[in-house]
This record gives C-alpha cells, sequence and structure tokens, in this order.
C-alpha cells in the first residue's frame, strides 16, 4: 500500500513538473512573439514572470536570461537611433541660434567656452552697472551683477522689480569680488541659474517690461535695466535651454551606448559558452 502511495505521489509530482514547464514555456513564447513584434516592455515583463511563477523550470528561466539580453540589445539600439534623431533636430535649431551671440573661448587653456549676447560685450559695456548674462557651451547659465562707481557698495546679491511691484531676488552670491580702476571701483558677484532666486527667470518672463535692479550690500544702489539688457537675459536663457537639453541627450546616448556594449559582451559570452 505504502508503494502504491509513493507511485501516485510521484506520478502527481512529474505531471506537476511538467505543467510547471508548459506554462514556463507559454510564457516563453509570449516574450518572444513579444520581441519580435518590438514590444519590448512586454517582452521583458513576460520573461520577468517566468522566474517570479515558476523559480524551478530551469531550462526556461535560463532560456528566458538569454533572450532578455536580445531584447535589452534591440531596446538600446532602438533608444540610440532615436537620440541620434533628436540630437540631429535639435543640432540644427542651435545652428541657427547660435549665429546670434558671441562665444568666447580662448582654445589655448579653455576646454568650454561661453555664449553671450553681442550687445554685452566686455569691451561695449565698460564704466556702467548692469546685469550681464552668459551661458556655457553645455547649457550652464550665469548671471553677473556688474557695479562701477566712486565708492564701494559692497553688493552680494540684486533685487529686480517690475513696474506692478513683483520681483524676484537673488540669495548672497558665492562669488564675489572687487577691484579698483584709476580710481573707479568696480564690484562683481556671480550667479548660477537655479541658484539665483529665480531671477534669470523673471527677468526673461518680464523682458517687455521696464524693470529695476536693486544692488543690496553695505549700501544700496539702484538703476534701470537697458532693453538691450532685458533682451540678452531672454535670448541667452533660450539658447542655455537648447544647450542643456542637447547636452542631456548626448548623455542618455552615451549611456545607451555603453548598455550595448556590456550587453553584447554577455551575448559574446554566452555564444563562447553554448559553443564548447
Amino acid at each position: 500500500m505504502k508503494k502504491v502511495m509513493s507511485l501516485i505521489a510521484l506520478s502527481c509530482l512529474l505531471a506537476s513538473c511538467g505543467n510547471m514547464e508548459k506554462k514556463a514555456a507559454a510564457k516563453l513564447d509570449e516574450a518572444r512573439a513579444a520581441y519580435e513584434a518590438g514590444n519590448y516592455s512586454e517582452a521583458k515583463v513576460q520573461i520577468d514572470s517566468i522566474k517570479i511563477l515558476y523559480p524551478k523550470a530551469y531550462d526556461i528561466r535560463r532560456e528566458g536570461i538569454y533572450l532578455m539580453q536580445d531584447v535589452e540589445l534591440a531596446e538600446q539600439e532602438k533608444t540610440v537611433a532615436y537620440l541620434d534623431s533628436v540630437l540631429n533636430e535639435k543640432q540644427k535649431e542651435l545652428n541657427t541660434l547660435k549665429s546670434r551671440f558671441v562665444l568666447e573661448k580662448d582654445t589655448a587653456y579653455q576646454r568650454i567656452g561661453h555664449y553671450l549676447a553681442p550687445a554685452q560685450v566686455i569691451e561695449r559695456n565698460l564704466h556702467r552697472s548692469y546685469l550681464r548674462f552668459q551661458t556655457d557651451e553645455t547649457g550652464l547659465m550665469s548671471m553677473t551683477s556688474i557695479y562701477c562707481g566712486s565708492y564701494n557698495i559692497h553688493h552680494t546679491s540684486v533685487k529686480v522689480i517690475a513696474p506692478d511691484g513683483n520681483f524676484a531676488e537673488t540669495p548672497a552670491s558665492h562669488d564675489s569680488y572687487e577691484t579698483t580702476d584709476l580710481g573707479e571701483r568696480i564690484e562683481k558677484a556671480d550667479y548660477k541659474l537655479g541658484e539665483d532666486g529665480g531671477v534669470i527667470g523673471f527677468i526673461a518672463a518680464n523682458k517687455d517690461k521696464n524693470l529695476r535692479v536693486n544692488y543690496r550690500g553695505d549700501r544700496t544702489f539702484t538703476t534701470n535695466m537697458m532693453p538691450a539688457d532685458r533682451k540678452a537675459a531672454a535670448d541667452v536663457y533660450a539658447l542655455a535651454r537648447l544647450l542643456s537639453s542637447i547636452t542631456q541627450v548626448k548623455k542618455e546616448r552615451e549611456e545607451a551606448r555603453l548598455k550595448i556594449q556590456f550587453v553584447k559582451k554577455k551575448i559574446a559570452e554566452r555564444t563562447q559558452t553554448v559553443g564548447k
């Protein structure tokens, strides 16, 4: 009787294992169909479900791992192709836009240059107090508050005020310096986009309004923004956003290419192992 019961139990176990293998194989077939249809997300879901639902279907799980490598390779190659097309379009836009700016870059010691609006190049703005805007070639934008006068005010921040009373104010700059030139006091303070209290975006959004700039330090000094300076803020802001998006696309493309190299290496190792 015990032998009969053991045989029955063994038969049930074998039937259960066989049924598990069939179900796991069906999931793998669904994954392959999704992969061949280009539905890579669905293929990955089906492969992952085999590991979760049928952890002891070792042969099917191994086939699933191999298929996952093929899926990831195809997915990353598709991503690179898409990012290449996006980058191509953005580069065309940049080629048109950057002609409206001056690139200051000394290739002898600078790897990354800075774009300025032509109206704000230094030689055209000596001996005046104003806000200067620039972005580097990767899209990192900054603003410099420049004060020129007969006495120091030791300013470290600025407040920009619109006619309706709305305003934006920078926090204290972490990068400010002072000098003297033939009796003229010159002060400069830099503010990076994102650390500027929203001043750059505020100016860009209000470029058509008469804005006042209040320099804040041991003393205060107030001046009106010239239309050319307001336009420079808006133009450089737009350029910085485009450059930043290009930098991000390039980063994502490089990450995808590295993943392709990694997956290809795994596939090559798999091929060598199977061939032995």
